[in-house]
């Protein structure tokens, strides 16, 4: 497996984390939330040669999703959102892109996914882990062949995502986040919506024992 990063400017002025997974065997790749920045992505796909399979969002807002329509409407790829945030999608009070000028999202019917679906990318496994708080929506996806999760806003380095926003609440991501993700093996990589990447082992301390995160 080829794991590569993209740092993508967006409206909110941090930069959201785009991640190309690519089997290097199938040649089947994954874009995990599009922020934006699309020739960029399409650039790392062709140098690639990759196949690009799914478009996987981990919620609904605006700085992640902002690069899904151009993406698909070039080289295609399925887009898949959890059902719950599906919605929030076109609604601005939700997404918000209302300053953003983000088109509306058309998805199909099969591109709502669920807790506990599985995706398969060439030998790739990676398991759907819905993890409300963020978003009521919001999912994480976890590879165990690769000890790797992808958290979007839920869990970051050292803190977790806002819940001060439409859908969001606290108690949901510091249960989601203690009750679905702190379970995952220690040596599981954490690569987050934004900011640096973590580790399990590093986080648990804040969740487990109340303690700050070990340096």
């Amino acid at each position: 497996m080829i794991l590569k990063e993209l740092k993508i400017n967006t409206w909110i002025g941090e930069p959201t984390n785009c991640y190309i997974v690519f089997e290097e065997e199938s040649k089947e790749t994954m874009v995990v939330d599009p922020a934006g920045d699309v020739d960029r992505i399409i650039e790392m796909l062709e140098i690639l040669k990759g196949k690009l399979k799914y478009i996987y969002l981990t919620h609904c807002h605006g700085d992640h999703t902002g690069g899904v329509n151009e993406l698909r409407d070039k080289i295609g790829g399925r887009i898949l959102i959890s059902r719950y945030d599906a919605p929030g999608l076109n609604d601005n009070s939700i997404s918000l892109t209302q300053y953003m000028g983000v088109k509306p999202i058309d998805i199909e019917d099969n591109s709502r996914i669920d807790d506990g679906d599985t995706l398969h990318l060439g030998n790739l496994t990676f398991k759907v882990l819905h993890t409300p708080g963020h978003t009521i929506g919001g999912t994480c996806l976890y590879c165990e062949e690769e000890k790797m999760l992808f958290s979007g806003d839920t869990l970051f380095r050292g803190t977790w995502g806002r819940t001060d926003l439409p859908t969001s609440n606290f108690e949901d991501i510091i249960n989601s986040i203690t009750n679905k993700l702190m379970i995952l093996p220690d040596e599981t990589i954490v690569y987050p919506g934004h900011g640096r990447s973590t580790m399990i082992e590093l986080e648990k301390p804040i969740y487990l024992e109340l303690k700050p995160r070990k340096l």
